[in-house]
């Protein structure tokens, strides 16, 4: 009883799996190594000589983690850095100058250091770093005093955050961080907002994540296994296959006409080897339709007055060419954001040449998800 006990607790010494990627592991390394330089090369240009005001102390390796290799921890955000490494400064500085024994001394300034990062909501864990050199720094920087705190921390602190929000904007990252909103869940039993705080609140310890990012996690892990139901059903079997087309050179009066006889509100567009190259809907061939006398007397007179010349407008000038199409393979829950975040209808199935197959509409997807849905209780019954 007692040995799964003990091993028990010996696997939680196990490190966490990394699933960061390679390329991310490398750009937070080359950050560190840009950031740690500027920050060293500007405090030399500020400071001067390095006897009296060291241009790099210890802790700003330790924030360099923080801010390159995980910049979304609220740890590493800006209040935190500069708050977090002020205050200690101040709380060590003062503890070396009134305990004169450097034990006590280190001790108490990491303790009132913390409580204090907590009472400002700037907790940085390098900062207890900070207060710790402002105790056993030695003779130059007990030397420094109060000045401690601006040259070299502040100096720094604020050098390391300028490289890091410049280094972050120049490689694509979020900093500082905002949290992205969190997805919507189709699950009628989501949990809310509130009750991720009441079990937040119910824990006793501090999670390294922020709220806002830990709920968009959360939905958006409900909404992949809300997907992973829906596998099963492909394209192929939801879409319609007596699919109405039209060529570039189809007039749009033609074009209208097919829409009105099969009561469809868009047409896509193939050329000779039936390749869709284009989508043509009501609201394209709406100024044409406006554009036509519908009166066939006044038609007449039009094209009397327009000349022989005078052409009807083609699809090719009318069609959207930027087409987003599917593959008969593709999972039906891959459409379900195709549909509610980018505002597509009508979405063409091709094959693996881009040959037209058949067309999905909103219709389509509804009756297929309800299917997988039936399928599916009919099952777990």
């Amino acid at each position: 009883m007692t040995r799964p006990v003990l091993l028990r607790w010996l696997h939680g010494f196990l490190p966490a799996p990394v699933t960061l990627r390679w390329t991310e592991r490398l750009r937070a390394g080359v950050g560190a190594l840009i950031g740690i330089a500027l920050t060293g090369g500007i405090a030399h240009l500020l400071v001067g000589d390095a006897s009296a005001i060291p241009f790099l102390i210890a802790p700003m390796g330790a924030s360099a983690v923080l801010l390159f290799a995980v910049p979304a921890s609220p740890l590493a955000q800006p209040w935190p850095i500069i708050g977090g490494n002020l205050v200690s400064a101040i709380v060590g500085v003062t503890c070396a100058a009134l305990i004169h024994d450097p034990v006590d001394a280190a001790a108490l300034a990491i303790a009132l250091a913390i409580c204090a990062m907590f009472a400002l909501r700037c907790v940085h864990p390098p900062s207890g770093a900070v207060a710790l050199t402002a105790v056993l720094g030695g003779p130059s920087i007990h030397a420094l005093g109060y000045g401690f705190v601006l040259a070299p921390v502040a100096i720094q602190s604020f050098a390391l955050l300028c490289s890091a929000i410049v280094f972050h904007a120049l490689t694509g990252h979020r900093y500082p961080h905002v949290a992205q909103a969190a997805p919507k869940s189709p699950d009628a039993a989501s949990f809310l907002r509130a009750d991720l705080e009441a079990v937040l609140a119910r824990r006793s310890e501090m999670l390294d994540i922020d709220p806002d990012d830990l709920e968009a996690l959360l939905r958006e892990t409900q909404l992949q296994a809300y997907a992973r139901r829906f596998t099963e059903f492909s394209c192929a079997d939801i879409m319609s296959r007596a699919v109405v087309a039209v060529s570039p050179e189809t007039s749009a009066q033609e074009a209208l006409a097919l829409l009105a006889r099969h009561r469809v509100k868009a047409l896509p567009v193939i050329d000779a080897t039936r390749r869709v190259i284009g989508i043509v809907t009501r609201a394209d061939l709406a100024p044409a339709h406006r554009a036509t006398p519908r009166h066939p007397f006044r038609r007449a007179v039009e094209r009397l007055m327009r000349g022989p010349s005078a052409t009807p407008p083609r699809i090719a000038s009318l069609m959207t060419t930027d087409v987003c199409t599917v593959s008969a393979r593709t999972a039906i829950a891959d459409l379900v954001p195709m549909f509610a975040d980018f505002g597509h209808h009508h979405i063409p199935v091709v094959d693996g040449d881009e040959r037209l197959l058949g067309m999905i509409t909103e219709t389509d997807l509804i009756s297929g998800l309800y299917r997988q849905s039936f399928a599916g209780e009919r099952r777990s019954a």
